[in-house]
């Protein structure tokens, strides 16, 4: 087995072609340099060096052992600056596990600011179920999930929660719907109407069940349309009204539906960063993303929304936001 280190040393008496020399180089003396070499043309089987009357040059095996060498060398010197980068956060790989309603509010800003400041990482994005994606996180086939709780505790089985931020939910009517003429609806007023299910039973839908319950009373559903984008054409057809999140309508609601802030309960879910456990500090990749996502996710828990017109004067003072939502889960009830 030829010793890597003895190579290096070869390429270094090769390159000033003289012992001494390569010793001063390398802080050895020359007589440890000599038996570096005599060790090496062992484990070769082939004499390395020869003396001239100027020092010494390679024999036909020395300089195909020193091509060895240097290469060997300018990978190492690679592998030293590639673990330089990734400890620095310029480069790395980071997986990424999101669903759809976060994906233009939250992720995209936040990997194109990374990739602005960090160039070097990578991002492997995938869409996933938002009900349970961290299996995924816990076996370790992705560096961070986004996910949504109403409620959450700091750690779940060796992964981390990080709260990014709360979404409200929002009352979608039909256009021409009495209770548009209001600013902000309280809950009690969406009590008698038919409801339009607009998400899959799970996270999402319980905040929902807590704060109706919390009112006093079970949403009629007339129709499950199990998207944001489906729920709001049923709106907009007459069908009755949806409780949808502010990430999953944007900025610009369909065509035939009015958009008003809901008070007096307030419905809230929040948008968390599961990582494992043991992931930081030892990957800066997901550092950087993380950091990404929390500079996007700030200006959007205070960003006002749209004004709408004719207030209700009774209406109370908004919740500040900025804090994970405290509603309690429920499991989802049947539609009827």
């Amino acid at each position: 087995m030829l010793d890597v280190r003895r190579m290096q040393v070869l390429h270094a008496v090769v390159a000033e072609s003289s012992i001494t020399a390569a010793a001063r180089r390398l802080g050895y003396t020359p007589s440890a340099i000599s038996q570096q070499i005599a060790t090496l043309e062992r484990e070769a089987g082939l004499p390395l060096l020869e003396r001239t009357a100027r020092g010494v040059r390679p024999t036909e095996a020395g300089r195909v052992l020193t091509a060895y060498a240097a290469d060997i060398g300018a990978r190492v010197d690679a592998a030293v600056t590639a673990m330089a980068d990734l400890c620095a956060g310029r480069s790395g790989r980071v997986a990424v596990r999101y669903f759809a309603s976060v994906g233009a509010a939250l992720v995209a800003p936040a990997v194109a600011a990374l990739h602005r400041d960090h160039p070097g990482i990578r991002v492997d994005l995938r869409l996933t179920d938002p009900d349970d994606p961290l299996p995924e996180v816990r076996e370790g086939r992705a560096d961070l999930a986004l996910i949504i709780r109403t409620g959450a505790s700091p750690t779940i089985d060796g992964v981390r929660l990080i709260y990014l931020r709360p979404d409200s939910y929002r009352v979608v009517l039909p256009e021409g719907h009495p209770l548009a003429a209001h600013t902000d609806l309280e809950l009690a007023d969406l009590a008698e109407e038919p409801w339009i299910g607009s998400a899959w039973p799970g996270p999402c839908m319980d905040a929902i069940f807590a704060v109706c319950d919390t009112a006093g009373f079970t949403p009629r559903f007339a129709v499950q349309a199990e998207d944001y984008v489906t729920a709001q054409a049923f709106v907009a057809a007459g069908l009755g009204i949806s409780l949808i999140p502010g990430m999953g309508l944007g900025d610009h609601p369909q065509p035939g539906v009015v958009v008003r802030d809901l008070r007096n309960p307030e419905a809230v879910r929040g948008v968390y960063a599961a990582v494992r456990t043991s992931a930081e500090p030892h990957h800066p990749a997901l550092t950087a993303m993380l950091n990404a996502l929390g500079a996007v996710a700030s200006p959007l828990v205070t960003r006002r929304r749209p004004a709408a017109p004719a207030a209700r004067p009774s209406t109370p003072a908004p919740r500040q936001p900025g804090s994970p939502p405290t509603a309690r889960r429920r499991t989802p009830r049947p539609t009827e």
